[in-house]
């Protein structure tokens, strides 16, 4: 008779083992809290929150949730006042990152864009959504990474879910929290560019941007109103310009041109408006606002002497910050776990850190293809790693299997931290 095997072996359980540790490829994130004095920073600020024979600090109690939450928990059992320490500790992580660091062109990107955060239940300030679902609409701030990495979140703001997309003064308190957030070269001047998509094409938000004193770069979708689709009807064919991709070569079915005239009166001064033509998609149905066969989208932007077909690319870019916002709902944003507004404001603070930490420990430890993997491959690959905690030499080792098939990527990342200096 033939002995069958199976697929699986069988193996015995019992209790009893020791020093073993599971997600142990966490340590990264710990030790980037630690080597970008996040740790320190926090408890310093929630330091007048500490009662005098409290045990544990609040501050070390916050950076534990934000941890647990860049693990992979979505809930306050799974472990707005962060702001300040969370921006000199940026500050601290870009000047450490060099040329990986997000201003290291001398231009900072942010991305403000809109969520839907859904409710089961009822909570304070969920509300019908435009989508016709029921919960929050927070609106977020990203500083983009570019093609080379991800992002980070700079701003936040829960709002009601019937907050409308394009609500001036939502866009213009967002927009402060993250310039806040930058270094203070950054917080005004063209080397700030402020994207977003057609929620921010706003008179009173664009007159906020170029305000004199700031002087903001900025590039803002804007809604195909009847006088810029008559005017798009008047563009001549020679006027029009093939639009192209990240690597430099024709976007296919795609043209851009610049308008000009009625449609820029009463914005402010030095505004360009482009608009973008293309072949719809298969199955793709035409809008009132699309002309002859075209879809047809439009932004402004003050940037010159960059070629139009550039600025549209740039502006098309934006679409980076769809990932940012992926990214945050497997990092706690999915729902949010509290009943009162209060208490879910700081859980998007909690998100918030956790989302920095995923961040700036790819940027200062990873590159090539794993500085791009988001949240939940960082959780696969990296962080959901065992290893067995050894004491020995009065030193404790954290002996990660050899098998495992990213050892190299994590130990590499681990001795790449050890070499940063540490924080005052």
């Amino acid at each position: 008779m033939k002995k069958r095997s199976g697929t699986y072996p069988r193996v015995r359980v019992q209790g009893g083992g020791r020093g073993v540790v599971s997600q142990a490829g966490g340590v990264l994130l710990v030790e980037t809290a630690r080597q970008a004095g996040l740790d320190v920073a926090l408890s310093v600020a929630l330091a007048p929150w500490r009662k005098p024979r409290a045990v544990h600090d609040p501050g070390k109690a916050l950076l534990d949730l934000a941890l647990a939450v860049a693990l992979g928990g979505d809930c306050l059992s799974d472990v707005a006042m962060s702001g300040g320490p969370r921006s000199e500790v940026r500050q601290r992580v870009w000047q450490l990152a060099g040329a990986a660091a997000p201003n290291s062109g001398g231009e900072v990107i942010v991305d403000i864009d809109g969520v839907l955060v859904l409710a089961h239940s009822e909570k304070q300030d969920a509300a019908a959504t435009w989508k016709k679902t029921f919960g929050h609409h927070p609106l977020l701030a990203f500083v983009d990474h570019g093609p080379e990495g991800s992002g980070e979140p700079v701003a936040g703001m829960l709002r009601p879910g019937n907050a409308g997309s394009n609500t001036a003064a939502d866009h213009i308190a967002v927009a402060r929290q993250a310039l806040d957030q930058l270094p203070k070269n950054h917080r005004r001047g063209r080397r700030t560019l402020i994207r977003t998509d057609s929620g921010g094409g706003t008179h009173e938000f664009l007159n906020w941007l170029t305000a004199r004193g700031r002087w903001l770069s900025y590039s803002v979708g804007m809604v195909i109103t009847e006088q810029i689709h008559q005017a798009v009807l008047l563009v001549p064919k020679t006027a029009w310009t093939p639009a192209v991709e990240p690597d430099g070569t024709v976007r296919d079915g795609a043209w851009v041109a610049e308008l000009a005239g009625d449609p820029l009166k009463g914005w402010p001064k030095g505004m360009r408006l482009i608009v973008r033509k293309e072949r719809p998609h298969p199955g793709a149905q035409l809008r009132i606002t699309d002309a002859d066969g075209m879809r047809i989208t439009c932004f402004a932007t003050n940037t010159t002497k960059i070629p139009i077909a550039a600025l549209e690319l740039r502006h098309r870019q934006r679409a980076r910050a769809e990932d940012r916002i992926r990214a945050a709902r497997d990092t706690g944003l999915r729902n949010l776990p509290l009943h009162n507004a209060a208490q879910n404001r700081i859980w998007l603070e909690i998100v918030q850190i956790a989302l920095d930490l995923l961040a700036w420990m790819p940027m200062l430890t990873l590159t090539g293809a794993a500085r791009r993997w988001e949240p939940k491959c960082l959780r696969l690959r990296l962080f959901s790693a065992a290893a067995q905690l050894v004491t020995t030499g009065r030193s404790r080792w954290l002996r990660l299997a050899n098998h495992w098939p990213w050892i190299q990527v994590i130990t590499t990342a681990f001795a790449r931290l050890q070499t940063l200096p540490n924080p005052g």
